[in-house]
């Protein structure tokens, strides 16, 4: 998500609201190098031969760059939580898909001291958001590099379209790190677009007390001279808006589910005696959408409770959702839904962002459902019965445009409304042999809302782009069948 607290139906999940080498990099990752990977300027051969400094995305048009791929990120940090500073050094592993120049990272508001490429130091600027790098080399299509940023400074985070904050936002005992959409290059440099996706390390030092929290699993953690250094690894692929950094002073959980899944459970202690519940409920949801959408995608789960009252959402960071507060079921069983949609299965673009948050919607839908809740043409009815003015209609939720408009209600709402019509057009036997099909033919990769239709369409047999048109891409309420 985004789940926004102040919303009925989830943006980033919020009540409603992100040494290995490429040999080793899986195949759904290495597929995008053969076709090209985010958009990029110039031709190979050609004098002009940069790196575009975005992907080429309509709604956030310097959003990653192009040109190359990283296939790793190696992220090394230390957080001073006391003087807010942070201090990084980033290694990327990457592979040229043009003729290369100059190349960009996105990077925000952090000094740069060094950059190299290779072996070799490398002339750089900032220019806005956009690091921009010229090797002393030339790089050539299909080549692979490496490149290493050292940087430092206190990081800020961006504020989104819609007035929330997004990236690294300080807290009282560390930070509350959640990147979608943009946040990313708050705290390191990255190919920030949901197109280039990489694996990670994560090694971060923060204060003696402190623990911090990233992605995947947990590999070492040491304590000395007065500082604890944790190293995380995610190796799957991951887009860089759903890295976090996550730290605090947390009660820690840590447990192996039946299916072999290592749970990492972070609580800060105001929000224990809350989150204590619902957190229990964790297997029990990821095994029911097991069931539903096919094996859970990764080898680790689990869950960031912070206390981050300023924030206003949780999102579905990957492996580990981060909440700002102790979430409701609903809100868990919505992040842990994006396990699947939204980070197995990644955007294409912004626009469609309906399929993670439609989807993860949904997911809350059928839970209640099935386990002694209204059924989830109950709760369609109830959103359906409202006036045609209400701002559910407002605009549709297959283009939603990229302002306040990308986590609001038609996003979640109606974009759930729009799979149960789904639903009710194939049945329910094929409708859940779509959701598996799309959940497993996509798996580590990328999908688009053509690509769904095509698939929905192929599953049942029947004609689906009429009901698509209206509910994704018409303005107003719509007639219901």
């Amino acid at each position: 998500m985004r789940h926004l607290r102040r919303q009925p139906a989830r943006r980033r999940t919020a009540v409603l609201r992100r040494d290995v080498v490429l040999a080793t990099i899986p195949v759904a990752v290495a597929a995008l190098l053969g076709t090209g990977g985010p958009a990029a300027a110039g031709t190979p051969g050609t004098p002009c031969a940069a790196g575009a400094p975005g992907a080429g995305d309509a709604y956030f048009p310097l959003s990653g760059n192009g040109g190359y791929h990283v296939g790793h990120y190696d992220l090394t940090l230390r957080y001073d939580t006391t003087a807010r500073q942070l201090d990084g050094r980033a290694v990327l592993t990457a592979r040229a898909t043009q003729r290369l120049t100059r190349f960009d990272l996105d990077l925000q508001g952090l000094e740069v001291t060094s950059v190299t490429v290779g072996r070799a130091r490398a002339a750089f600027r900032h220019d806005g958001q956009e690091l921009v790098i010229t090797p002393r080399r030339t790089l050539h299509r299909g080549q692979g590099f490496r490149v290493t940023v050292v940087y430092r400074g206190t990081p800020k985070p961006v504020t989104d379209p819609d007035g929330s904050a997004d990236g690294w936002i300080p807290t009282d005992d560390g930070a509350f790190v959640a990147g979608e959409p943009q946040g990313a290059m708050t705290w390191f440099p990255a190919n920030s677009h949901p197109k280039d996706k990489s694996t990670y390390d994560f090694t971060i030092t923060v204060p003696r007390g402190r623990t911090a929290v990233a992605n995947g699993t947990l590999l070492r953690r040491y304590t000395g001279h007065g500082y604890t250094t944790f190293h995380w690894r995610e190796n799957r692929p991951m887009a860089a808006y759903l890295a976090t950094a996550t730290i605090g002073k947390f009660t820690v959980e840590r447990y192996t589910t039946r299916d072999g899944v290592q749970v990492f459970n972070a609580v800060d202690t105001r929000e224990a005696r809350a989150a204590a519940p619902v957190l229990r409920k964790l297997p029990a949801v990821l095994a029911w959408e097991s069931e539903l959408f096919g094996p859970y995608p990764f080898r680790a789960a689990g869950a960031v409770v912070d206390h981050a009252p300023g924030v206003g959402y949780a999102l579905e960071t990957q492996t580990r959702p981060v909440y700002d507060s102790a979430p409701d079921l609903s809100t868990l069983v919505h992040e842990s839904a994006h396990q699947w949609f939204g980070d197995s299965v990644s955007l294409t673009s912004w626009k469609d962002i309906w399929l993670n948050e439609g989807f993860a919607t949904y997911a809350e839908w059928l839970y209640a459902e099935q386990h002694g809740g209204d059924s989830a043409q109950k709760t369609f009815d109830a959103f359906y019965a409202r006036p045609a003015n209400d701002r559910l209609w407002a605009y549709p939720p297959g283009d939603p445009g990229s302002g306040a408009h990308l986590f609001g209600s038609p996003v979640y709402a109606r974009g759930a409304m729009a799979l149960h019509e789904v639903r009710r057009a194939v049945g329910d036997r094929d409708f859940f042999r779509i959701l598996r099909a799309w959940a497993s033919g996509h798996r580590y990769g990328h999908g688009t809302t053509a690509q769904f239709v095509r698939l929905a369409e192929t599953k049942s047999g029947k004609r689906l782009d009429g009901l698509f048109r209206t509910w994704l891409y018409t303005k107003g309420k719509p007639d219901s069948a």
